[in-house]
């Protein structure tokens, strides 16, 4: 078995197709806005896309994801302009993916593998690279029979149980399947390890960032902490998670930063990092970031707190900071313009008196980038810091 077949062949630097299918509650401008950040995440992968085709569906076709005529659309373009490789803005099926490549006869990718890529290019340390691994096994192995069928055409195969392919098909799995266990293994052993290291930091109050990624958490947890975490514009910067000591006045806690959720987050990744997230389910508060600048921040703000939900951190208490007030724009609204103002035409001062007002969670607006209301963000984190520290140890009072 080519234990690197993923590997290769999703980091291929060549160009790309994106296709997406567009549900009938989706309207275009979101349907775009979804294939912004699908070309986002191609990008940091390394992969240059060169088009985008769409189909309004209620739900994707169960056989080939998209409609027969829009597939041989996009097999035609892809030949017509040399690109080997179409991306699809949805975890596919093993069958969806087999059916699909006989029609275009080109490499496939799908959401899920795209974003794995990206987690093999940037996990550091073992423990990371021992995940991926975990997730990547766990995805490839219902989807061996697609990357051993061309031995059956090499060898004569009759296709019927038993030929070369389909032994070497359930020996993969049976390596692929003891490589799994190994891994969970392993995870279990780094676990206990970390756990130990947890509980040796005492019972300090521990502060988690989270959010989407590519929110500015690398760069608060730099300005707060003072500390030198790797920060790029780019998605899943960190995989790792980070843990710094800070003291704000006199108050010392922890603050921890990890790895950011997304859209679609591959079940296989949410799984295997489960672990890495224990910083998160142990947090005393959690500091949601959010990058207000973009056009479905409202969204990202959903999907972070249903990931919470589906780790077992869906009670923390939270404090939202919405960042890159800098970058945040809106379309301005004529006076005589009668129609109902929308989410595009509301300022920054309208935005922050709507539902987020009424909300009833803490929450600030700064710039990470530019600096703004970060000596702010650092008090009012201090003052909440500082309650929590107070009835944890009611006898020290006497600092505040």
């Amino acid at each position: 078995m080519n234990e690197n077949i993923m590997d290769n062949e999703s980091r291929d630097s060549a160009k790309a197709i994106l296709a997406a299918v567009i549900r009938d509650r989706q309207d275009e401008r979101q349907a775009e806005e979804y294939l912004d950040e699908l070309e986002f995440l191609a990008t940091t992968a390394g992969i240059e896309t060169e088009k985008r085709f769409t189909q309004k569906l209620s739900t994707p076709n169960s056989r080939l994801y998209m409609g027969p005529g829009k597939l041989e659309e996009i097999g035609r373009y892809a030949a017509e302009n040399g690109i080997g490789t179409v991306i699809f803005d949805d975890e596919l099926s093993p069958s969806q993916t087999r059916n699909i490549e006989k029609v275009l006869g080109c490499r496939i990718l799908d959401r899920t593998s795209l974003i794995l890529d990206i987690f093999v290019q940037r996990a550091r340390t073992a423990y990371a690279m021992t995940q991926v691994q975990l997730a990547q096994y766990e995805y490839m192995l219902p989807r061996l029979t697609g990357l051993w069928t061309h031995l059956e055409r090499q060898r004569g195969g009759t296709g019927t149980r038993g030929g070369a392919g389909e032994r070497e098909i359930e020996t993969d799995r049976r390596v692929i399947r003891s490589r799994i266990s190994k891994l969970k293994e392993d995870l279990k052993k780094i676990d206990r390890q970390m756990a130990v290291q947890r509980g040796n930091r005492g019972n300090m109050v521990r502060v988690s960032l989270v959010g989407y990624t590519n929110v500015g958490k690398s760069t608060i947890m730099n300005l707060i902490s003072k500390s030198d975490v790797f920060a790029e514009n780019k998605l899943f910067a960190t995989l790792d998670t980070t843990v710094r000591k800070v003291v704000l006045e006199n108050i010392p806690f922890l603050l921890s930063d990890t790895v950011g959720f997304i859209r679609k987050l591959p079940t296989q990744l949410v799984e295997s990092f489960k672990s890495t997230l224990d910083e998160v389910r142990e947090a005393d508060l959690l500091l949601h970031v959010v990058d207000i600048s973009h056009p479905n921040f409202e969204e990202h703000i959903e999907v972070v707190k249903q990931t919470l939900q589906e780790i077992g951190a869906g009670d923390k208490p939270v404090f939202l900071i919405f960042n890159k007030v800098d970058a945040y724009r809106h379309v301005h609204k004529e006076e005589d313009d009668l129609t109902p103002a929308t989410r595009e035409n509301m300022t920054l001062e309208e935005m922050k008196k709507s539902w987020i007002a009424k909300a009833n969670t803490p929450c600030i607006f700064i710039s990470a980038k530019e600096k703004i209301n970060i000596d702010k963000l650092r008090g009012d984190l201090y003052v909440m810091v500082r309650e929590i520290h107070a009835g944890r140890y009611p006898f020290n009072n006497y600092l505040y």
